[in-house]
This record gives structure tokens, C-alpha cells and sequence, in this order.
């Protein structure tokens, strides 16, 4: 066994491990960032697709959305420490930042779920009924609002967590995917998987209003943060690209190749190296954004989908 899942707490020095999502395989593969090899599989429920971290970073929590479950794993050794059942459809997740509300969105059943969370539970507090389709979330800084796309009803809706009710919808571009804010909660990206870039959305206002369309491949689907609170990265999945957009400027600025269906985004510290999951190609693929090259290729399981470190540049 690698030497990472034998340390205790107290060997900080040790890199923490990746966790790539197998969908198709109903597993975690987890990650020697040492070897760069895949140590073992964790078994999940059926068809994990996201993952997200709990505001104490104790538990890496796992949404499987076919199991009607949530697997909470160690982030630090890979254990998993329980499963909690009776989530319905649970495709994607996320928390709000005040660590108040736990929002899923039930990819099959066309509902939003909004949990309130005490630290170590969840309550459903409002089962949303949304568009076709639900597919990824965002929410504002202010812990106010969560924004979620409709992937087969090629909409965005706001839903208000206070009261659970529908803010507003209103139409996107084909086949909207991941969702990502601006830190002033001024502007929304959406990804459309349907089209060739990102749809930019004003959301200061009662209401949204669309700005641009900014150009970045075909099959435009998730976001992740470079960590310098400047630029954001997307994963083109059709294009086999993943591009680099200012948010200041709402352009391109760089394009990295991403082989085998590009998906999820994390970024190491420091923010010169990404791994993102090569979907078609049962591998995790390591980019070096100054050398714009591919430096490495891991392989794992059936569909690989989320991928997370804790050793990741902020988000």
C-alpha cells in the first residue's frame, strides 16, 4: 500500500490523493500523486457523477445519482466513513458558502432539492420542481441564491434558498452544462455542451440579462477556477480542448490540448498543472499550462467524470 495511506495526521508532508469518479463503474479511483498511479478503487453507489467537500474538510462527499446515495470519504486517506441514503437522484451537488444550505439537482426526475445542513445532517427543506433535465449549480457568495441549468429544456433558473421558490428562468444556448459566477455575483458563465462556447448572463439586476457568447470549442461543459481570482478554465468535450477565459476581459487568453472528452477541472496549487478527466478514454490526463502540453495520462475506470485533491488551488 502507498506510503500516503499508511500517514497519520500529523505527516502534513505527505501529498494528499486524487479521487476520479468511475460513472460507469460505480467506484472512486484513487490516486498515488507520487507514482502518478492508481492505488485501489472505492466502491459508490451507482452512477457517480460529482463530489464536493463538507465545510469542515472532514468528508468528501460522492453523489450517486442512480443509488439514491452519498458516500462521505476521508479526503486525507481515502476511507470511506458512511454512506447516507435516501437522496433522490442526487447528479450534482454543492453547498452553499455559508455552509447553511446543500443543494442537489436530480438529473432524472427533474427537481432541485434543497437540504439544510447542521454540520453533520441533512434536512430537506423543499423538493423544487425545475426544467427538463437539471444538470449543474451554482450559488452566489451571499448564500442567497442557487442558479441551475437545464440541459434538455435549454434554460437557467435562479431559486432563492431562504424560501425555496423560483426567482426567475430564462433561456440559454444548447444544452447548458456546468455553471460558473464571477466573485462580485455580477455575472454567470454558461457552459453550453449543445454549442461552442459560453453564454455570459448579467444577473445584478431583478432579472437576468444576456450579454455575450464567448467562443471556446465544441461541447463547452465544466468550469474550475485557476485560482488567481482572475481566470476560469473550461473543458471542451467535443473539441478536445480546455480554454482559459479573463473574466475581466470575458475572453479566451489561452487553449491547452485535452485528449479523450475532456470534463471536470481541478487545478494543483499553484495553478500551473490541471488534471481533468478525459471521459472517453478511461483516463486522467495531466496538462502543464506553461509547457500547453500534456505531460501525463492515468488510466481509470468506465466514464471518469469528477475529479478533486485537497491539495487544490483555491476556488
Amino acid at each position: 500500500m502507498a506510503a500516503w495511506l499508511l500517514a497519520a495526521a500529523g505527516a502534513a508532508a505527505q501529498p494528499a490523493p486524487i479521487f476520479v469518479l468511475n460513472s460507469l463503474d460505480a467506484s472512486v479511483s484513487i490516486i498515488d500523486p507520487l507514482s502518478w498511479k492508481e492505488v485501489r478503487r472505492l466502491p459508490t453507489g451507482k452512477e457517480p457523477h460529482h463530489l464536493y467537500l463538507t465545510p469542515d474538510e472532514k468528508s468528501l462527499i460522492v453523489a450517486n445519482s442512480l443509488s439514491d446515495s452519498l458516500t462521505f470519504i476521508d479526503p486525507r486517506t481515502a476511507e470511506i466513513q458512511r454512506v447516507v441514503r435516501g437522496t433522490l437522484d442526487p447528479y450534482q451537488l454543492r453547498f452553499s458558502p455559508d455552509m447553511k444550505w446543500f443543494v442537489t439537482a436530480a438529473n432524472r426526475l427533474n427537481h432541485v432539492d434543497v437540504y439544510r445542513w447542521d454540520g453533520a445532517n441533512l434536512q430537506l427543506a423543499a423538493r423544487v420542481p425545475t426544467g427538463k433535465t437539471p444538470s449543474h449549480i451554482w450559488i452566489d457568495t451571499r448564500s442567497t441564491t442557487a442558479y441551475v441549468s437545464m440541459q434538455d429544456s435549454d434554460e437557467l433558473v435562479a431559486i432563492d434558498l431562504a424560501t425555496q421558490a423560483l426567482k426567475w428562468r430564462v433561456k440559454t444556448g444548447p444544452m447548458p452544462a456546468d455553471v460558473y459566477g464571477t466573485a462580485d455575483d455580477r455575472t454567470l458563465l454558461v457552459g453550453l455542451t449543445g454549442g461552442d462556447g459560453v453564454e455570459v448572463f448579467d444577473v445584478s439586476g431583478s432579472l437576468p440579462r444576456p450579454l455575450r457568447r464567448i467562443k471556446t470549442g465544441d461541447g463547452a461543459h465544466a468550469f474550475r477556477a485557476a485560482g488567481d481570482k482572475r481566470h476560469v478554465f473550461v473543458s471542451n468535450r467535443v473539441a478536445n480542448t480546455i480554454s482559459k477565459i479573463d473574466l475581466h476581459s470575458l475572453q479566451v487568453v489561452e487553449s491547452y490540448p485535452a485528449p479523450g472528452g475532456p470534463d471536470c477541472i481541478d487545478v494543483f496549487a499553484g495553478g500551473k498543472m490541471l488534471m481533468v478527466t478525459s471521459r472517453w478514454a478511461r483516463k486522467l490526463t495531466v496538462i502543464d499550462t506553461d509547457a500547453r502540453k500534456v505531460v501525463r495520462q492515468v488510466a481509470v475506470g468506465k466514464s471518469p467524470h469528477g475529479v478533486w485533491t485537497l491539495d487544490h488551488a483555491p476556488r
